[in-house]
């Protein structure tokens, strides 16, 4: 039998796995409309959920006294999971996994303004240094005016928001219930952007490839949490930055991606940045953000 602590690590390191195995199918989806993968990740990312609703909720199951909240977390996350998704199509993987790692940086920033918190020396200067690592990352982007650079910065404010709505809606919301809706949210935008676009019918390959993304997605937020729930956060959290790691190989075999030193020297930054937030989290016992629900 596996000790939580152990059980916790499982969870995120399968977490890392799918979550980057949606990135890889995001990014190899280029030729479909994003319309078209949102509808995917939408509908297929219920399918987890299914399987989590209590017998005695199955009638009633989306019932819910917070709609506003639900409803403030499901833009913040549309947001913010249409800008991932153009992201991966217009950015080396490595760059934009880089840059996403921003996001507690935002959150704590945030959190100033909507939940009152006090942020003290050590969180501001690695607030600071990690605006100084985005940059240098971002810095070819500024140069050759590259607008795609802007779209994980967006990504990273959008994120930043579903963080604060989850930490309070998860103080009566089952996590299910927070997933069902965002779920059920992309494939109503999905619905309305399809028809603006055109539909590409995949083939069944492609088919196959795009459910998985959804249903991966659904997975890694549910593992995610059950990773912070069942271990502790400073043991499990590191362990999330594989994904970067995963971001350079993959880039490298699939698309001849070679991060550049000013992206692994501003990655650095970032990681170090985030996890210095984290640190100071668990030392005034507040609840850890988590880092990625998309």
């Amino acid at each position: 039998m596996l000790s939580k602590n152990q059980l916790g690590f499982l969870y995120m390191f399968i977490s890392v796995c799918a979550f980057s195995g949606m990135d890889l199918i995001v990014k190899w989806s280029e030729n479909y409309p994003v319309s078209e993968v949102l509808f995917f990740r939408g509908s297929c990312g219920l399918i987890p959920l299914l399987f989590l609703i209590p017998k005695d909720r199955y009638i009633d199951f989306y019932k819910t006294e917070k709609k506003a909240l639900h409803l403030k977390r499901c833009l913040a996350g549309l947001i913010a999971i249409v800008a991932i998704f153009i992201a991966l199509r217009k950015l080396p993987l490595a760059t934009v996994v880089s840059i996403t790692f921003a996001a507690p940086i935002f959150t704590t920033i945030l959190s100033i303004f909507l939940l009152q918190e006090k942020v003290g020396l050590y969180r501001w200067l690695a607030v600071i240094v990690g605006f100084i690592g985005i940059v240098i990352i971002s810095e070819p982007g500024f140069n050759s005016m590259n607008i795609n650079y802007i779209y994980p910065i967006i990504f990273c404010l959008g994120l930043s928001y579903v963080a604060i709505a989850i930490k309070q809606l998860s103080k009566s919301e089952p996590v299910w219930l927070i997933s069902f809706y965002f779920s059920v949210s992309i494939m109503i935008m999905s619905l309305f952007l399809i028809s603006l676009e055109d539909w590409i019918m995949p083939k069944m390959s492609d088919f196959i490839l795009l459910s998985l993304l959804g249903i991966l997605g659904g997975l890694a937020n549910l593992w995610l949490t059950q990773s912070y729930k069942y271990s502790d956060v400073s043991l499990v959290t590191p362990l999330k930055y594989l994904s970067l790691v995963f971001a350079i190989i993959f880039g490298y075999l699939i698309w001849d991606e070679i991060p550049t030193y000013k992206t692994l020297a501003g990655s650095l930054l970032v990681v170090t940045s985030s996890l210095i937030i984290f640190r100071r989290e668990i030392a005034n016992k507040k609840q850890v953000t988590l880092t990625r629900h998309e």
